[in-house]
């Protein structure tokens, strides 16, 4: 026992010594330790003499900020390392940061880098790709990920507008323009969420990558249920009082919004590499009427039009966008409308910026300081900035280098 007890001692003291240490070491940080730190939580690589010497004069101009966006964030390896790391698990259902390079990743990319508006992700006309010069890419393929894969495998410079740059998404893909609906109707994305099911994960999986909550959180048993489908049963296991308590609080506001991808529909199996969105306009898909004999009275999906019931009622939280300043209407038709809406919350806002902070500082916002300096951050973003997130990684990066 004495020994357990000596043992604990041992590490508790070592821990305290070493969170000392780096106390310590943070607040006496020099200005070439704030410019690597700055530079290695951008990018994941050393700088090299030519960039640290720049870090080093920017930040004794007076701004880490400057200094990370000056030298850092033009770095090829803030866009094909970290950037890539930090979205590729939002691609993909089973969150792993180890899949190829993609288009919905790419696409991320690309906006940051161009200083792109980022709530446009998820609504836009838009898709970023390679420029076949001398690399002999692939061509893009609605059947198969070979060009992004080959962009990765080959380490083409996603920094360079020359090699990596924008395109209309209709206009590669071949899809009709009110299928778009940025990066949620990419290749990656519709294998993932739109495989299978009844589309509800893309609606699941956009909420909790974009406005970082998970359905449970967004539960709200006070909203209407007159559109949540017939395959929901109002008895589950012979009981009402479970729907009532808890499928209905998800499914009331979830239902009526994930009604925008009605028309949408993955063409592969499940599990395969194989496939392409398929997109129906004007015809429901069958997925959205499997089942219909568990409850036959509830809704059928006519349309792909979308309300969203969680404007009143307690998830008026998140911040959603007033119709007579300009915003969304809170309903529509189709996918892109519906994530603009998403988009132009404040959940939205502060949910890229946690991300970003998680990613620079290594630890989640959790002192006074962090929360202070969060909310300058998300304010910065929206006005400031015009939403654009590089300038949010700079900020960061400038409240982290250290004193």
């Amino acid at each position: 026992m004495s020994i357990a007890k000596n043992t604990i001692k041992i590490i508790v003291h070592i821990t305290f010594t070493l969170f000392t240490v780096l106390v310590t070491t943070l607040a006496s940080a020099t200005v070439e330790d704030q410019a690597k730190r700055i530079h290695d939580r951008i990018t994941g690589v050393p700088p090299t003499a030519t960039e640290l010497t720049d870090l080093v004069n920017a930040i004794n101009s007076g701004s880490g900020r400057d200094a990370a966006l000056a030298v850092s964030l033009n770095n090829k390896s803030f866009y094909n390392v970290t950037l890539k790391n930090m979205y590729t698990p939002w691609s993909n259902e089973a969150q792993t940061v180890f899949a190829p390079l993609n288009d919905f990743t790419a696409t991320i990319i690309g906006v940051i880098r161009d200083d792109g508006d980022f709530r446009t992700v998820l609504y836009d006309d838009i898709i970023y790709s390679g420029v076949d010069a001398a690399d002999s890419l692939p061509a893009y393929s609605n059947d198969n990920n070979d060009h992004y894969a080959a962009l990765e495998s080959q380490d083409i410079d996603l920094s360079d507008d020359a090699k990596f740059d924008i395109s209309t998404q209709s206009g590669l893909t071949q899809h009709p323009a009110n299928a778009i609906s940025g990066i949620l109707t990419t290749r990656a994305a519709a294998k993932a969420f739109f495989v299978g099911g009844t589309n509800r994960a893309m609606f699941r999986f956009t909420v909790l990558n974009f406005l970082c909550n998970d359905m449970e959180q967004l539960k709200d048993t006070t909203r209407p249920t007159d559109r949540i489908r017939q395959d929901v049963t109002r008895s589950p296991g012979g009981d009402s009082r479970i729907f009532m308590n808890a499928c209905m609080g998800c499914h009331s506001g979830m239902d009526p919004m994930a009604q925008a991808y009605a028309y949408y529909e993955w063409s592969g199996e499940e599990g395969t590499e194989e496939g392409h969105l398929e997109y129906t306009e004007g015809e429901v898909q069958p997925k959205y009427h499997i089942n219909a004999n568990n409850f036959p009275y509830g809704f059928v999906t006519p349309d792909d039009s979308w309300s969203n019931f969680w404007r009143d009622g307690p998830n008026g939280w998140i911040g959603w966008e007033d119709p007579a300043a300009g915003g969304p209407a809170g309903k529509g038709n189709g996918a892109s409308s519906m994530n603009e809406e998403l988009a132009h919350s404040d959940a939205f806002a502060q949910c890229q910026v946690k991300k970003v902070f998680k990613t620079i500082c290594l630890r989640e916002p959790t002192t006074g300081a962090d929360i202070t300096e969060m909310e300058t951050l998300v304010t910065n973003f929206k006005t400031t900035h015009n939403y654009r997130l590089k300038d949010v990684f700079a900020d960061t990066a400038q409240y982290c280098m250290g004193n």
